[in-house]
């Protein structure tokens, strides 16, 4: 007897036509900035109105594959790293919100990461890539009383030490992940003595960088990190 299946489903419309797309875009072998057929010749192509045409274009600029400009061609865009961080932001701010356990994954992994970013850093930084870390702080020490502005530059300097590295995907992994945490913790920086205390370990950090001393950078790394884990935990922020 044949094998019996489930029924193939049915593809909306414009998941469809993104599919044909990215087919075209294979099969011609277009480059980032060559350009698209206009809305104009995808329907006629593929005898469909504009509406599917426009969300399967979205659904590509929102996936970081296409480059829409008003009054201009649809374009294969350029690769991106930060582009494909983007489209996890609002899906990874939902499973925060409402799961603990994925906060306290995702913190675990982000102190991993940043300790070894920090262990890198001290092997590789430059003096220009010391000062840099330096002026950041001393951006941020003036920034005390200004909450918002505070927690910008210290994932500044996260992204900084992981830029060091001269991996872009790390120096993007970072922002990423400074980002998704970002809504969860700002109240730390309101209160009284917090700031001090983040700009202390900072310094700690940088000086062990520009010691050259990967261990003592990564140690000051963690337990920066994980100090903020535990306040994080007991100020259940993630309410």
């Amino acid at each position: 007897m044949p094998t019996v299946t489930a029924p193939i489903p049915r593809r909306k419309l414009a998941d469809e036509i993104e599919a044909r797309i990215l087919a075209h875009i294979q099969d011609h072998r277009l480059k980032p900035g060559d350009t698209l057929p206009s809305e104009r010749e995808l329907m006629s192509r593929f005898m469909v109105g504009r509406p599917a045409i426009r969300e399967a274009m979205q659904n590509l600029q929102r996936k970081g594959l296409a480059e829409i400009k008003h009054g201009e061609r649809p374009r294969v865009a350029e690769p991106s790293f930060e582009a494909m961080a983007e489209q996890m932001s609002e899906t990874m701010r939902h499973m925060l919100s409402h799961n603990a356990a994925s906060m306290e994954h995702l913190k675990e992994a982000r102190a991993t990461f940043e300790t070894e970013m920090a262990r890198i850093a001290a092997r590789r930084a430059t003096q220009e890539d010391v000062r840099v870390l330096r002026a950041i702080v001393a951006r941020q020490a003036g920034l005390r009383t200004e909450p918002g502005d505070f927690l910008k530059c210290d994932g500044e300097l996260h992204a900084a030490i992981a830029r060091i590295s001269g991996n872009p995907i790390f120096a993007s992994l970072s922002a990423a992940l400074f980002d998704w945490l970002a809504n969860f913790h700002v109240v730390l920086v309101r209160k009284p003595g917090f700031e001090q205390l983040t700009l202390d370990e900072h310094t700690a950090i940088i000086d062990a960088i520009a010691a050259g001393d990967p261990e003592l950078a990564g140690q000051q790394m963690a337990d920066h990190l994980y100090r903020a884990n535990k306040l994080y935990h007991q100020d259940n922020l993630t309410d």
